[in-house]
């Protein structure tokens, strides 16, 4: 089959006497491959389609589980890092979950301090000593201070919903407002992912992930679309899905 010249397409000149060159046109999707490039250089791919080994989340204490339980040493102990009135407080509040609904207790905030790592101790202090309870940091009544928030860990909604009429009620937000509120803290806040598309719009693509997994367009993050009529590997994450 004898290739096509320039001149049987009306070329008869050219405007340099520059050497030329060759391509061929790109008409398939398959044609165009576009992998992502991370912050740390790496290009992305899409490497195994087998699902992430499931995590046995480990069952919560409760102090309703141990109505016997003496907490003196742990007291104690938090007194000798936070001073005799947080550990007061701290006293006051387990005794008052001991006696109390678990659902009507309040938080308690204890004294502000501008010392990260003392802060950092305190709640790994909470996490090793008191799991019933969990902790986060508010801010002070200045700003160069923060404040932690000591709660009743509930394990669950238990009326604490984003929507829930105890909520609307105290006027209250959720202590995290992105995804729910069951999720376990200990697995962080965003699931990440790497979508792999084939001649397939991004915004098409992650609607019908969201349809799946009963998730609106906005609880996916990502960095630009990728073009439709290509084969293309970017990272997404989306909010926590319970």
């Amino acid at each position: 089959m004898k290739s096509i010249e320039e001149s049987d397409v009306g070329i008869v000149c050219y405007v340099s006497q520059l050497p030329g060159f060759q391509g061929i046109l790109k008409q398939r999707y398959s044609d165009f491959i576009v992998n992502e490039v991370d912050l740390d250089g790496n290009v992305v791919h899409l490497t195994s389609l087998d699902a992430a080994p499931e995590i046995v989340e480990e069952k919560e204490t409760k102090i309703s589980d141990q109505p016997n339980k003496s907490y003196d040493t742990e007291i104690e102990l938090f007194r000798t890092l936070a001073g005799d009135s947080d550990a007061d407080s701290l006293k006051a509040f387990i005794e008052q979950i001991s006696s109390a609904i678990e659902d009507n207790v309040e938080p308690i905030v204890i004294s502000p301090s501008s010392d990260k790592l003392h802060r950092t101790a305190m709640h790994n202090f909470f996490k090793e000593k008191l799991k019933f309870l969990v902790t986060d940091t508010i801010d002070g009544p200045d700003p160069s201070s923060k404040c932690i928030r000591v709660r009743l860990n509930s394990g669950g909604n238990n009326g604490r919903g984003r929507n829930s009429k105890k909520r609307k009620e105290r006027c209250e937000m959720p202590y995290d407002s992105r995804g729910s509120d069951s999720w376990p803290e200990r697995l962080g806040k965003f699931l990440r992912f790497h979508l792999y598309k084939e001649n397939k719009d991004t915004q098409e693509a992650l609607g019908l992930i969201g349809k799946m997994l009963g998730i609106q367009m906005k609880s996916f993050g990502f960095a630009g679309t990728k073009d439709k009529r290509s084969v293309s590997t970017q990272r997404k994450r989306t909010s926590i899905i319970d």
